[in-house]
């Protein structure tokens, strides 16, 4: 090398300067090009990585047309860094952030900022990391970063707050006591190896967040975030549709105000299972009517091999449900519901690998079957499964969805990448997901080598196991039992029968083979292409996406699916063994690209076949040969109906606000049948009546179609000649009317729910007096403009909970305004004074309101209303629910933004004063615990005599 340089001669010194600037721009381009991400072809955004001098790592989007904007912050830093003495520390850093800053320091001010220019926030901790998010209108997207900025470099940590906040946190924490999800998660933890962080207390409480005069908070609140939030551990993500060049500008100056102090995420090296404790069996009691049961095998870290996924890989072996799959062999034998495989949580160190199944009542009893047969699936895997071909269509699909794919709401993208920032070097930040660059056999064969029986945590989750020595977690009071796992148990279990069923998946004959677009513009709304045997056909071509996918629609409108709750149980159960007939031939399909859904409602039964449209036709042709005759078993209706009985009972288990929300809609929707109702004709009908039922269905109907997307006019009508064929040929036409919503009378209503849960629920809907679009824009505008407000009194200042909010409860095209609040500790009465002493006050600042203000407002609904679509789903649904409500003009959008223009103070202020002063056509309903009498307080407003008919 010395010798080569040697020999060039001496340049004259300009040249020599201007050769000099050339290497460095080579070089500088060089760079640029290593860190450039690489995006997919169909990807028409613009990327940017840079690394600030303080060390935050951003990536900038421009997204050019986009009337959305969003950014995302992502440290390195979650409730695995929580002192032991303060469990709960960093979930509670994450609610301070966002109550003020040096530059603004009120506490609402950015929600309110956010909120009134069309956007939303929030945040989230997990066990290594914390991420903040926002999505705006994009025109504000500056104001809003240099809001967000302050958040993490001049925080205030008002004393007054601190108090107020950990309230919010235990109301937090509170609201999840009964919530299984959780319960099952403490068990969890507590069964983790105690030397490891994830063992203890995430959420914090009023007792692990004491603040008292002898052990203050914030001192503690302050050092944590000195210890732990540094600059260097967080990354960035920005959205909009500015140039990059704007976006970068938007970011240096704020961002690199963040202190570097030079810290390294924490490195959690302790086993997540002390491998002396297994193999082990842990049983959870759960409160609602569920049955579970899950592997966890301890896995080395997989983020590394994220070019190569060899934890993908098998788990998409474990997780398939194609002929002959482990799930296939157990659902056909009566014993699971479902199966899904992959990796569960990655420390950087360690993972696990996840085989996760619910079973039916059977299957809980049959449980060592079960871990017999998933063993010998395994073995089988290890033996027959590892394979090039099988290696190379899943490579092959991937590089397909990549291809194709189409982009995501912004606040998602940025969430999404935000987080892959820390992992994933920046070239390979947009495609790390799909990326599977080389068959490793060695690296599959190492995850199977610890798929062993000796190597496992076995979770048995059912409603009174029957635990005979229970242990009960310390925060959620969750009963559960952990022993040794009974290998003997296992492996003497005779499945012998069950075992000579399993097969490996054949190769996908769904793979998409023509990815083509088809000829001609998009057009701008569907046509209505044929009427022939009462099938109304629409059809609209759309390419502009660039990908070669549709979505087709079928709608069998039947007067039996909704003239009584017998007949909606009914449907609901024919619509199960069609899916069930479906799911292991139709699994393939969905790997490859297509997915489909079919589903009861209020007029029937819908069919939805979207993706690749290449074979999307011989997807829909297997469907409707099911729907026309589907096949019935005994085995399946006990299972089916079993499964939507524990559904019924669950719901009166569901957090009470859900459960309120819930019942003015079964109240006010003309069939939408009561649990009460639907658990009694599930608890009656016979599989014979279930024949029957099938049978007549569809002997009266009143369909319609929508094919949209990369498809032909011609495509389109032969697939309608399909259903008029296979479903539609017996039948005669009809007409089924859709459904509306109950008129509510002029004084208000008051219905109490009896809801065994500690906190109280309350769900104060507000009726407007018609449907027509003046009405809707004008509650649309009013459920925007007393959002922030009404959680900043009832949540922030008040404290009577953590679910609080305001929302436009629109119920088909019926305008209203909800007002909910989910409280530990005030009563129903105590909700309501404090929701009619907010009322009472809003009324002015309603008044004061400026033309300025309003327009402002005015502007944030409009930016939802016309929020540009992203992918060819989101314009099929919207269509589609154009069509369901019968405004085939497809401009209902465009009428209700003129109706929002439209809207006056005055009009709105009328509004206000009859839905929430006077309350006229109101509903309000509330939790009482089982002990306490059901009749409604004094105190709450007069009653008509009796509720809206249900």
């Amino acid at each position: 090398m010395q010798s080569g340089i040697s020999l060039i001669r001496p340049q004259p010194r300009g040249l020599t300067q201007l050769l000099a600037l050339i290497v460095l721009l080579v070089f500088a381009s060089l760079a640029q090009a290593v860190t450039e991400p690489v995006k997919s072809p169909n990807d028409s955004n613009r990327y940017r990585y840079l690394e600030l001098d303080n060390g935050l790592q951003v990536l900038l989007i421009s997204a050019p047309g986009s009337t959305k904007a969003a950014a995302s912050m992502n440290v390195a830093v979650g409730s695995g860094d929580d002192p032991k003495n303060r469990e709960g520390l960093s979930h509670f850093l994450e609610h301070m952030l966002f109550l003020g800053t040096e530059k603004y320091p009120e506490p609402g001010e950015y929600q309110q900022f956010i909120k009134s220019h069309g956007g939303s926030h929030n945040a989230f901790t997990a066990f290594q990391d914390t991420n903040y998010f926002f999505d705006i209108q994009a025109g504000h997207l500056d104001d809003a970063l240099d809001r967000f900025a302050e958040q993490f470099s001049a925080p205030l940590f008002t004393p007054e707050l601190v108090d107020r906040e950990r309230r919010a946190v235990h109301s937090e924490y509170t609201s999840k006591l009964k919530d299984d999800g959780r319960r099952i998660y403490s068990v969890k933890k507590a069964v983790s190896n105690p030397d490891h962080t994830f063992h203890q207390f995430a959420v914090g409480n009023l007792e692990t967040l004491e603040n008292t005069d002898a052990r203050p908070l914030r001192p503690d609140l302050v050092e944590f975030w000195k210890a732990h939030y540094s600059a260097n551990l967080m990354s960035l993500a920005v959205y909009g549709p500015q140039p990059l060049d704007e976006l970068e500008a938007m970011v240096r100056g704020r961002f690199d105000a963040i202190e570097n102090r030079d810290l390294a995420a924490k490195v959690h090296d302790a086993p997540l299972m002390r491998p002396e404790a297994l193999p082990a069996q842990v049983t959870v009691d759960a409160l609602k009517d569920i049955r579970s049961l899950t592997l966890s095998f301890p896995i080395p870290s997989q983020q590394a091999n994220y070019r190569t996924k060899p934890g993908s890989y098998v788990a998409n072996l474990l997780g398939h449900e194609g002929p002959g799959s482990l799930f296939d062999v157990l659902k056909q034998e009566g014993l699971v519901e479902s199966l899904s495989a992959g990796t569960g949580m990655d420390t950087g160190t360690e993972a696990t690998l996840e085989i996760a199944m619910s079973l039916t009542p059977e299957g809980l009893e049959r449980r060592d079957e079960i871990l017999a047969l998933v063993f010998a699936y395994i073995e089988q895997i290890r033996d027959e499964g590892i394979s090039e071909d099988r290696f190379n269509e899943m490579k092959n699909l991937a590089q397909i969805d990549f291809r194709f794919r189409e982009r995501s709401e912004p606040v998602h993208e940025v969430m999404r990448l935000a987080s892959q920032l820390r992992h994933y070097p920046p070239a390979d930040v947009l495609q790390a997901p799909w990326m599977m660059e080389a068959y490793e056999p060695a690296q599959y064969r190492d995850i199977l080598a610890r798929l062993t029986p000796d190597n496992v945590l076995v979770t048995v989750v059912a409603p009174e196991p029957g635990i005979e020595s229970p242990s009960q977690t310390q925060w959620y009071q969750t009963a559960y039992e952990r022993q040794p796992l009974d290998i003997p148990s296992v492996n003497e279990a005779d499945t012998a029968g069950l075992a000579a069923q399993l097969a490996l998946p054949d190769a996908n004959p769904f793979v998409p083979e023509s990815l083509g677009m088809v000829s001609g513009n998009t057009m701008s709304k569907p046509v209505l292409l044929s009427q022939q045997e009462g099938l109304s056909v629409w059809y609209a071509r759309d390419t502009q996406f660039g990908t070669p996918k549709a979505n087709v629609y079928v709608s069998i409108r039947t007067p039996l699916a909704q003239a009584s709750a017998r007949g909606k149980v009914l449907t609901e159960l024919l619509v199960d063994a069609v899916n069930t007939n479906l799911n292991a031939w139709a699994y393939p399909a969905q790997l490859a690209g297509l997915d489909y859904s079919v589903y009861s409602h209020l007029r029937g039964v819908t069919i939805r076949v979207g993706g690749y449209s290449d074979k999307l036709h011989l997807l829909m042709t297997r469907i409707l040969s099911q729907v026309s005759d589907p096949h019935l078993t005994q085995q399946r209706f006990d299972i089916a109906r079993q499964r939507m009985i524990d559904g019924l009972l669950n719901k009166a288990k569901e957090r009470p606000v859900q459960q309120t929300s819930e019942k003015v809609q079964t109240l006010l929707i003309e069939g939408a049948w009561n649990t009460e109702e639907r658990l009694a004709a599930a608890r009656e009908v016979t599989l014979d009546e279930l024949e029957r039922f099938a049978a007549e269905l569809f002997s009266q109907t009143d369909p319609v179609m929508l094919a949209h997307g990369n498809l032909t006019e011609a495509a389109a009508l032969n697939l309608a000649q399909q259903i008029r064929a296979m479903v539609l040929q017996q039948a005669a036409i009809t007409d089924v009317p859709r459904s509306k919503v109950r008129a509510l009378p002029k004084t208000e209503t008051v219905v109490p729910l009896t809801v065994d849960h500690p906190d109280t629920g309350y769900t104060l809907y507000m009726q407007g007096r018609h449907d027509g679009f003046d009405e809707r824009a004008a509650f649309r505008l009013l459920g925007q403009i007393i959002s922030s407000p009404f959680y900043e009194e009832i949540r922030t200042n008040r404290q009577l909970g953590y679910i609080v909010y305001a929302t436009p409860f629109e119920m088909l095209e019926m305008p209203a305004l909800g007002l909910v609040v989910q409280s530990p500790e005030a009563s129903a009465q105590e909700i309501d004074q404090a929701i009619a002493e907010f009322s009472s006050d809003f009324e002015e600042t309603l008044s004061d309101l400026s033309d300025t203000e309003l327009e402002r407002e005015k502007q944030a609904v409009i930016s939802k209303l016309k929020e540009q679509e992203r992918t060819l789903g989101e314009i099929s649904e919207r269509f589609w629910r154009e069509i369901d409500r019968g405004a085939t003009d497809f401009d209902s959008r465009e009428r209700l933004v003129e109706a929002v223009k439209a809207v006056d103070q005055e009009q709105l202020l009328d509004i206000y004063r009859s839905a929430a002063l006077e309350r006229h056509r109101a509903l309000q309903v509330i939790t009482t615990p089982p002990d306490e009498e059901t009749a409604a307080s004094p105190q709450a407003r007069p009653r008509p005599s009796e509720a809206p008919a249900s």
